[in-house]
């Protein structure tokens, strides 16, 4: 394989499905990467989301997918039809396509082998191919702090087994000191020379964010002093929104705004039986890239418990209530909102019990004490993984072993 030009090249495959998170995720990592001064190839597989982008970086889309709900099958594409053997083939020749243009240092894949399972069809092509090149790639998996744990202990064997035969890193964007890999995924001693924890990725401070959720910032900034109700892209938030409208309606707050941000992926149905039922006083919105910026503003934020709405909350050290998402066997939510719950950065009101009366009852608690944002983790899970990126291209170019199958 020939050099195309002296920059370090690196290819990020990134497909989320569902929720946004993924995606937020990754712009916020690309950026991380730009800032070191690599050339960064972003490759989507998912349906375009307004108001995400990666500045400095190349964006390529793959013919879109994405699923209709929780159970993550079947895969649909650009119409809503089930994808087929001619549309998998397609995609798979497009990414080799993409590689071989390319020719890239580094391949970044956002959370397989450990998850996105169902993309094997065109993710082993890639990695067979980049095995096999020389000079090889250097192959790192991106992985987020809490992983779901899988029912079946063959496919945690499958895991290890394809990082020891294809990968040369596994990130892992958190903070051990709160949870190790190990924790959702038994078999992490097996690769824990691969290892490398970065801390959790967030997104840079802003110089109007302060350090009290009502009392932050300069001037007349707009959130303020507002109950913020969200839940990430919003795909399965509809039951939070029409709560938090009878919270309101049977709650001591109705003279503050209440300010609904349901997400892009909020089902139109949905998105207008909460808009028809928004009384005076509330707004309903669609998204808002600003969100974070207003989290340090609000007098509470009430939202599910995503990675990156976490980090957006303790980022802008807000008054917190997280609903965390769990069903369909979803654990990862519930876990990470337990782990910082009892660090004193949020309060929790399990999806379980979710009713206007026990999210009354943690905003009441909410609204009635001093908020203390508790112990702050690792945020510069970005800046980290770029550097040992950036490195791991050094190391690699140096090493005897370069370019050996």
């Amino acid at each position: 394989m020939m050099e195309t030009s002296q920059a370090r090249r690196v290819m990020f495959y990134v497909q989320h499905l569902l929720g946004i998170g993924h995606l937020r995720r990754a712009a916020l990592l690309s950026s991380g990467l730009v800032e070191q001064g690599l050339e960064v190839s972003v490759i989507l597989g998912g349906t375009e989301v307004p108001g995400i982008d990666f500045p400095g970086a190349r964006v390529i889309h793959l013919p879109s997918t994405h699923v209709a709900d929780h159970t993550f099958s079947p895969l649909l594409d650009a119409r809503n039809k089930p994808v087929d053997d001619d549309w998998k083939a397609d995609r798979a020749a497009r990414l080799l396509r993409i590689f071989h243009e390319i020719q890239p240092h580094v391949i970044l894949l956002e959370m397989f082998p450990f998850g996105r399972r169902q993309f094997r069809f065109e993710l082993m092509d890639l990695l067979d191919t980049a095995k096999m090149a020389d000079p090889k790639p250097v192959i790192i998996s991106s992985v987020r702090d809490i992983l779901v744990k899988k029912s079946k202990p063959e496919r945690d064997r499958e895991v290890v087994s394809l990082v020891r035969d294809y990968f040369d890193l596994v990130l892992v964007h958190g903070d051990p000191g709160l949870v190790t890999l190990e924790d959702t995924f038994p078999q992490a001693h097996h690769i824990s020379d691969l290892t490398r924890y970065t801390g959790y990725i967030a997104p840079p401070q802003d110089d109007d964010q302060g350090s009290q959720g009502n009392t932050a910032g300069r001037g007349n900034a707009l959130g303020r002093g507002e109950i913020i109700v969200s839940a990430g892209g919003g795909a399965v938030g509809a039951d939070l929104f029409r709560t938090a409208l009878e919270a309101r309606q049977q709650g001591r707050f109705k003279a503050l705004t209440w300010r609904l941000i349901t997400g892009p992926n909020l089902p139109q149905v949905d998105f207008e039986d909460v808009c028809s039922r928004a009384p005076e006083g509330v707004i309903v919105e669609r998204f808002r890239a600003d969100l974070p910026r207003m989290m340090g503003h609000c007098a509470v934020s009430i939202s599910q418990a995503g990675y990156n709405t976490v980090m957006d909350l303790i980022r802008a050290r807000a008054k917190a209530i997280v609903v965390p998402y769990d069903d369909g066997g979803e654990s990862e939510q519930l876990q990470r909102a337990r782990l910082f719950a009892a660090k004193g950065t949020l309060s929790i009101v399990e999806a379980q019990s979710l009713n206007a009366t026990s999210l009354n009852a943690a905003l009441d608690h909410m609204m009635s004490n001093d908020h203390h944002p508790g112990e702050i983790p690792d945020l510069s899970g970005a800046q980290t993984s770029a550097r040992i990126i950036a490195d791991s291209i050094s190391s690699f170019e140096q090493s005897p072993a370069r370019g050996t199958p």
